[in-house]
């Protein structure tokens, strides 16, 4: 929020856009609470910005990624292997069953390239009228509309 406040008045200027990068937590009740709960006033914020400003030029959006083959999720260390280890399991294992444990319709994580192409597409003049929404790139875990 600081970051986009002190860059405001030249977003305006050059009609620029917002995207932050929120999360599927932000929706469903499966993160951490503090982490969830930061993400859905992200979201919040992301489409505040578009109705307060979207008539001044500015374009604002959120990309909501769901388990993406990040160290988060690919490193013993990160957030996967907290869990397998506290179920006991070997992360390859735990991580073989995620795609059906989380309902991913595609049947894998989301590569890290396809959240990216996916913010270089809403930053191109090809998306220049969207604004205001935000953009699951989930795999399809979020099942409602």
């Amino acid at each position: 929020m600081r970051v986009t406040r002190a860059l405001l008045p030249g977003l305006l200027r050059r009609r620029g856009i917002v995207i932050n990068i929120s999360s599927i937590g932000a929706r469903a009740a499966f993160q951490p609470v503090d982490y969830g709960t930061a993400k859905a006033a992200l979201t919040n914020l992301t489409k505040a910005l578009a109705e307060e400003f979207g008539l001044r030029g500015l374009r604002a959006l959120t990309v909501s990624p769901g388990p993406t083959r990040t160290a988060n999720w690919a490193d013993p260390e990160g957030y996967a292997g907290e869990l397998a280890a506290a179920a006991g399991v070997p992360l390859k294992e735990f991580l073989a069953g995620v795609p059906a444990s989380m309902g991913i319709t595609t049947g894998r994580l989301t590569e890290p390239e396809e959240t990216a192409a996916l913010v270089a597409f809403l930053a191109s003049p090809r998306s220049g009228n969207l604004t205001g929404a935000d953009y699951l790139a989930d795999g399809g875990v979020i099942k409602t509309v």
